[in-house]
């Protein structure tokens, strides 16, 4: 295994792992930690980015360059997670089961489009 793909692996995995207890706290009513959650949440974002930048930099790129295709692919993927988490909210929290499912799958068709927008088709 490459130096970059261990750090990619490990900053993932905790950033990963942080913002979803994150999210576990804040969406939980039982668990009564929401501004917790949110802190935790925005720690493992922070990673997140953090591993994005360094790997890039391992890479020999630039750390983030900004242009119109990446900035619109970027709001392309957060209202596509969006759509995707409101669907499991339906079903989840507010028991509206077959619409939530079929937004769901909605959201997890507009996250598989990503794949082509960011790699292109051959």
């Amino acid at each position: 295994m490459k130096k970059k793909d261990f750090v990619t692996l490990l900053l993932s995995t905790v950033g990963g792992i942080l913002f979803a207890l994150g999210m576990c706290m804040a969406l939980l009513p039982e668990w009564d930690a929401m501004t917790q959650g949110v802190v935790i949440g925005v720690v493992g974002l922070v990673v997140l980015a953090i591993m994005l930048m360094v790997r890039r930099k391992m890479d020999g790129k630039p750390a983030i360059v900004f242009n119109g295709k990446t900035i619109a692919t970027t709001i392309f993927g957060v209202l596509a997670t969006v759509v995707f988490g409101v669907g499991m909210c339906m079903v989840m929290v507010w028991q509206m089961m077959v619409p939530g499912i079929i937004v769901g799958i909605v959201g997890i068709v507009l996250l598989l489009c990503l794949i082509p927008i960011c790699k292109g088709l051959k």
